[in-house]
């Protein structure tokens, strides 16, 4: 038996879950945007309470790795660590994308041949990747600009779902009858909880010193234009 807890802050809301192995017992989310730093502490207490365990009963603690929101993952991966360092347990992390098609899978919405996740960056810029329904990596993990063509190859053979809060932009400019979009797949901690227990099976865990996750950021400063970046 392992209880986990996890913690999803890489985008603008925010959920927590504990699970048992991969049963879930409690979960608790956020819709308010950009609320981490004020609410992650009380969800986290009433998670616990709601499982009827305490904190010093958790064998892990799961995070999205990213990519995400700097402040997000910043906030979620130190309270994590901090967790993970007082109680001496193990931390797991999921990528965010993965996360994705995960959420997709689970609310039986993969209907097209190949997946997109995408999270957004800014302007028309997003992290994306592809794969196909059985997860085999098709396009790997990289920040795309997307026009019109970026992904027409692909598209003029085969159905791509693209999903996510980066979907939303790109519906307006990808019009090919290949094309399939949900803008409205999020990743949850729920299902974060479950990615995780199998990686704690496998004995996949992180390195508490030196972990640090995916952030938009480091993506978006490359720009040689002088810019602050939130």
């Amino acid at each position: 038996m392992a209880l986990i807890l996890s913690i999803e802050t890489s985008g603008e809301r925010c959920s927590v879950a504990v699970h048992n192995d991969d049963v879930l017992l409690a979960s608790a989310y956020e819709a308010q945007p950009r609320a981490h730093a004020a609410k992650l502490a009380p969800l986290l207490e009433q998670v616990l309470k709601n499982a009827g365990i305490s904190a010093s009963q958790l064998n892990a603690v799961a995070i999205s790795a990213g990519p995400g929101s700097y402040t997000g993952l910043r906030i979620g991966t130190s309270t994590a660590k901090g967790i993970c360092y007082t109680l001496g347990i193990p931390l797991l992390a999921v990528n965010t994308l993965d996360l994705l098609i995960a959420q997709l899978k689970q609310e039986q919405k993969a209907g097209a041949q190949l997946l997109c996740p995408m999270i957004d960056a800014r302007r028309m810029e997003v992290y994306c990747k592809i794969v196909d329904r059985e997860n085999h990596l098709i396009q790997e993990m990289k920040p795309v600009v997307v026009d019109e063509f970026t992904f027409t190859t692909l598209l003029n053979n085969q159905t791509i779902h693209f999903f996510g809060d980066g979907a939303k932009k790109c519906r307006m400019v990808i019009q090919h009858k290949n094309a399939l979009f949900s803008d409205n797949i999020f990743p949850v901690a729920e299902t974060l909880g479950i990615l995780a227990f199998h990686k704690l099976g496998k004995n996949i865990t992180e390195d508490l010193l030196n972990f640090e996750p995916v952030y938009l950021k480091e993506f978006l400063i490359k720009s040689p234009r002088k810019a602050i970046i939130q």
